[in-house]
């Protein structure tokens, strides 16, 4: 079903209002399918992001959207039209629009129902409120995504980033460093964590695997530091090697001291001069042994 034209914009904007999410399912469904979000808080400094994300979303033959939330459903309208404006000014109007109301949906929802890939989030501002109250919003949700400072420049995935730790869930990074390989001709330097024991040498082993089956470039290092650090360690590494991103595993758990100080996801986002896709550990992908 073709969608209606939108009133005072060109008729190749594709757009939905999620009112409440249980209308998703409306005449502008097209939505529906694997694509790249973008959350934006700022709409007048969003330019880098929307251009980085929607190259990431044409490089994976994806769909891109961006998706603001308001604080009351009368306040929707006013916002569309600010996105309509701006994308049409930066020659953007293949990204669809998403304005959805605080109070009837979250992060969660929206992602889950739309089906996101990957999600990029903006960050105004850097402060650690800010970082912090981003990384709660993203707890729950089971894909990557991306806290993208105003700060950063366009997104170059020529070279990305992956620390490999001991944890069992270091391999869920392999498959979206297997995709940037695969769809952006990205080199993949994989930085081993020095540790004593075989369980981070075993997950690289892994990840070569499947890296072996498609054809781009990866090479393996070793890093001077322990799992528990190597995270911080591809900070200067990603700098040193003129790198695009670094792909880091969400903590799992808070321990007391991710309580207090912050997860170590956050002093990486903090630190980092350069994007950081983080991947939430999956609880439903595990068991217990007996």
């Amino acid at each position: 079903m073709t969608p209606n034209p939108i009133k005072g914009t060109k008729n190749h904007f594709r757009k939905i209002i999620i009112q409440n999410i249980t209308n998703y399912n409306s005449p502008y469904g097209g939505l529906k399918g694997l694509m790249v979000l973008i959350q934006i808080q700022q709409i007048k400094t969003a330019q880098i992001l929307l251009l980085s994300a929607s190259t990431l979303a044409t490089q994976l033959q994806k769909s891109c959207t961006v998706l603001s939330f308001v604080d009351a459903d009368d306040l929707i309208i006013e916002r569309e039209k600010e996105l309509e404006s701006f994308l049409t000014t930066n020659h953007l109007t293949e990204i669809k629009i998403v304005v959805c109301s605080i109070k009837t949906n979250t992060l969660y929802s929206v992602c889950e129902k739309l089906d996101a890939l990957f999600l990029f989030i903006q960050l105004p501002e850097t402060g650690s409120k800010s970082i912090r109250t981003a990384l709660s919003a993203c707890r729950d949700l089971r894909i990557p995504y991306v806290l993208y400072k105003d700060t950063f420049t366009s997104l170059d995935l020529k070279k990305v980033i992956l620390p490999i730790g001991f944890l069992e869930e270091e391999m869920e990074k392999a498959q979206f460093a297997a995709a940037f390989g695969r769809f952006c001709n990205s080199e993949v330097k994989m930085l081993l964590a020095n540790d004593y024991g075989s369980k981070a040498a075993a997950n690289a082993d892994k990840m070569k695997s499947l890296f072996d089956k498609f054809n781009f470039g990866y090479t393996l290092d070793k890093a001077t530091r322990d799992s528990f650090k190597v995270e911080v360690e591809a900070i200067q590494v990603a700098e040193n090697e003129q790198a695009g991103i670094i792909i880091v595993s969400a903590s799992r758990d808070y321990g007391l001291d991710d309580i207090l100080f912050g997860p170590k996801e956050y002093h990486v986002v903090k630190k980092s001069p350069v994007p950081v896709l983080l991947v939430n550990p999956r609880g439903d992908l595990y068991s217990l042994c007996d």
